[in-house]
């Protein structure tokens, strides 16, 4: 299914296909001819079930894997390898333990070369950004889960990246935190116009979060639907998530996850020769 909205893209597939050798001379197809443009600024938020390939494609963008066939851009420049024009934040925080909050937040750049002083400013403008003033001299261990995911995020925003890539990174954290950190983030997303790809398993934080969402099938992942929604900001009184408006968004992306479509499910190819357990040759993260 073709995605092709935004004007100005910030993002493009095309035709982007990735396989996984399997033992036995067979393939492993994760997904399948995507084609969409992430616009410029926009935060677009993907949806889909377990192993449909959402984290393989975010690992593609970073330019940890390469696609199969088909062509992945950042404002028109194909992807060859890691980049510093990509941000990534995982699930996990994955900060030094040896480092403070601070130290941390320099890491990008110190690989841009940026000097020392310079480097402390711009960490320390991030760390405020994210709302952690006064903790630059906070080691991880001394943060709460929330607190050293907002480390992660001033990060990955401090060295300027045109792409913010973002795999499930609220997960771990408990309800009233996670809710806290959508806020943060679409906040954030407001005050640096970034670019964000958002993958998440949770319907209502794709609704909340995205300006659109993308509903990828069963492996091999495909584009099922690309849901428009755009919602008001936050005003710290609304419940946005008890509106009208996002009970009817959540209850299309429901229905277009759940969708049954025979075609969606395609077989993997059996292996050759006498049966044996498949195992992937390259590690697939879904």
């Amino acid at each position: 299914m073709s995605a092709l909205a935004p004007t100005t893209s910030g993002l493009r597939f095309a035709s982007v296909t990735k396989e996984f050798p399997v033992r036995g001379g067979g393939t492993l197809t994760a997904l399948s001819e995507l084609d969409l443009d992430v616009g410029a600024g926009e935060l677009l938020t993907v949806v889909g079930p377990s192993g449909c390939g959402k984290s393989t494609l975010l690992d593609m963008v970073a330019g940890l894997s390469t696609p199969t066939s088909g062509t992945i851009e950042v404002h028109g420049r194909e992807i060859r390898g890691p980049g510093l024009d990509r941000g990534i934040v995982f699930q996990q925080y994955a900060l030094l333990p040896w480092r403070t909050a601070q130290a941390n937040v320099e890491l990008g750049l110190e690989a841009k070369g940026v000097p020392r002083r310079r480097r402390g400013a711009i960490a320390r403008e991030h760390l405020d950004l994210v709302g952690l003033t006064g903790f630059e001299s906070r080691y991880p261990h001394e943060l709460s889960g929330g607190m050293k995911q907002r480390v992660a995020i001033a990060r990955s925003l401090a060295y300027d990246p045109e792409v913010l890539l973002m795999d499930e990174p609220f997960a771990a954290l408990d309800a009233q935190t996670r809710e806290s950190l959508q806020d943060e983030l679409l906040r954030i997303w407001r005050a640096t116009d970034k670019t964000i790809v958002f993958i998440t398993h949770g319907i209502d934080e794709a609704v909340y979060l995205g300006q659109r969402v993308v509903v990828l099938t069963p492996r091999p992942g495909r584009i099922r639907a690309v849901v428009d929604a755009d919602l008001p900001a936050p005003d710290g009184v609304t419940d946005l998530r008890s509106t009208p408006e996002f009970v009817a968004l959540r209850h299309r992306v429901w229905e277009a996850l759940h969708a049954a479509d025979p075609a969606d499910q395609v077989p993997d190819p059996a292996p050759a020769g006498p049966a044996a357990p498949t195992r992937t040759l390259e590690v697939a993260h879904v």
